[in-house]
């Protein structure tokens, strides 16, 4: 039988973050013979973010502290690839960051578009493969009004190309709204 990944969207703050957790919880909850881990893609660029960072942490190992984390800024594809069994859920927070890793690192060079296309596409890859359940939370930029800066306007296009791709391979797609799940493919 196919994994059921699931792909939860939404703006900052509207609950993707907990929403996934409690997915993780209720898997956990469901057979305790089966695990979980967080993939953590974000990479703290200066003090606030590092502080927003560990401010996840803290809540998160409070909310479900049978949830194990990976800190992966850069290398989602083989996490996704090393990491997914049938009995273990992988929970990826969040796509979002690691694109900007990829495009707009806040360290090192950012990938050309080819290097992009190629990493993308492992990541899908990765996704279609992996034989246990996968959660996916990235963050819905495309609603407002476009950056003015050129390279922001090229993340916001891959990150809504990334977002319908991984959405095909998902099972359940679901927007995040002030704290509200609102069902957008799958069952709610």
């Amino acid at each position: 039988m196919k994994p059921e990944h699931e792909l939860i969207l939404g703006g900052a703050k509207s609950g993707k973050s907990r929403t996934a957790e409690s997915r993780a919880a209720a898997w956990l909850a469901a057979d305790t013979a089966r695990r979980a881990t967080l993939l953590a893609t974000a990479l703290a660029g200066d003090d606030e973010m590092a502080a927003c960072i560990r401010r996840h942490q803290q809540d998160r190992a409070a909310r479900v502290p049978a949830l194990a984390t990976l800190e992966v800024p850069r290398a989602l594809p083989a996490a996704l690839q090393a990491h997914s069994r049938p009995q273990h859920l992988l929970v990826v927070d969040c796509l979002t960051l690691w694109l900007t890793q990829c495009l707009l690192p806040p360290q090192g060079p950012a990938m050309d578009d080819a290097a992009w296309q190629q990493e993308q596409q492992a990541l899908l890859d990765a996704l279609q493969a992996c034989p246990g359940p996968v959660v996916l939370v990235s963050n819905e930029i495309g609603l407002g009004v476009l950056p003015m800066l050129r390279e922001a306007r090229a993340c916001v296009t891959a990150l809504g190309s990334l977002h319908q791709q991984v959405a095909e391979r998902c099972f359940r797609v679901t927007l995040m709204v002030a704290g509200c799940a609102l069902a957008v493919k799958g069952p709610a």
